[in-house]
């Protein structure tokens, strides 16, 4: 009787290992996918970072002349090889969708109060840089340079309509998800594709339900995505959390997701979901972050088709045409 059980274990172990054999993954031809975080932006110290401090008051001696959320900045953040610009939108009180990172108006512009409180033809008069020091308020780098710089979501897919954006709904709210719905149908956009759209979980549950064949994530749907696939993915199940969104893979434990790295993307792949790989290395009060350095992806083999978060875009494309061996 031992004897065989021994052997029915040791048959369920091989049949295990050859259902996850990432070498035994049927090889799909593509490449990297390179999402830009905010476009190329004027990037900011972490340490000790509060969720609601303000991050223009923490930001390095600059190194570009570029604005997050601007229109300048995604045209950046594509020459230097973004596949997709992730971008902020607020709705405004006068109908419009403002693309700016922050809940407040007052740690970047000018300006005071809740963004959305406030009409586009008065968020276009703020300056978008006024907030901006690297010194400790001894100067003031972009102040003057900003005006008028934040656009709204229609001139952003109007100004790139061959393009691709990732739509972060900051509000928490379902009635978000309506009332971006209706903003699109209105203006019909996006111009081509499929929305790409991720934030709050309450939001995204009432997205899907209006726009079934959207991209769309949480940072609860990639947590249940990311447990049950762990619990699971042995068997070669794709848990529902995984499918048409977002799935994580941790620099520090892709080890530890079942047929890591090709047979893990290629049943992601068929779920309709985008493998991203982010830095879990660097953690900060805020959370995790994305990549800033080639020494964050090394880890990644050269057929690495999945795709990248990444903060400095200006960094990490060029050197991924390298790495992966991309022609742009």
């Amino acid at each position: 009787m031992r004897k065989y059980v021994l052997l029915g274990i040791t048959a369920f172990a091989i049949a295990i290992y050859l259902t996850n054999a990432s070498w035994l993954a049927e090889k799909r031809p593509g490449k990297p996918t390179l999402i830009s975080h905010r476009g190329v932006y004027q990037t900011y110290n972490r340490e000790d970072l509060g969720r609601d401090d303000c991050t223009a008051i923490r930001v390095y001696q600059p190194e570009h002349q570029y604005l997050e959320n601007t229109l300048a900045s995604m045209q950046a953040a594509f020459d230097y090889g973004a596949d997709i610009v992730e971008i902020d939108v607020h709705p405004t009180a006068d109908g419009e969708f403002a693309v700016f990172h922050d809940w407040t108006l007052d740690c970047r512009t000018e300006g005071t109060g809740i963004t959305r409180d406030h009409t586009m033809a008065y968020l276009k008069t703020l300056d978008i840089g006024y907030g901006y020091t690297h010194d400790g308020g001894k100067t003031y780098p972009f102040r003057g340079k900003g005006v008028g710089l934040m656009p709204t979501l229609q001139e952003v897919y109007r100004a790139f309509p061959d393009r691709k954006f990732l739509v972060n709904i900051k509000g928490g709210h379902p009635m978000e998800a309506d009332r971006l719905n209706r903003y699109l149908r209105k203006h019909n956009l996006p111009p081509q594709g499929n929305l790409l759209v991720y934030g709050n979980e309450r939001v995204m549950k009432k997205m899907r339900e209006l726009r079934p064949h959207a991209w769309v994530f949480s940072r609860d749907s990639v947590k249940q995505c990311t447990y049950h696939y762990l619990m699971l993915g042995w068997s070669g199940y794709v848990p529902e959390a995984c499918r048409n969104g977002a799935v994580v893979a941790p620099n520090t434990w892709h080890w530890a997701l079942w047929g890591w790295p090709n047979r893990f993307i290629q049943r992601m792949e068929d779920a309709g979901s985008l493998v991203m790989v982010l830095d879990f290395k660097h953690r900060s009060p805020g959370g995790v972050h994305g990549i800033y350095t080639p020494e964050q992806i090394e880890f990644l083999p050269s057929d690495y088709r999945g795709a990248l978060w990444v903060e400095k875009v200006e960094v990490i494309g060029p050197y991924a045409k390298t790495k992966f061996g991309i022609e742009k």
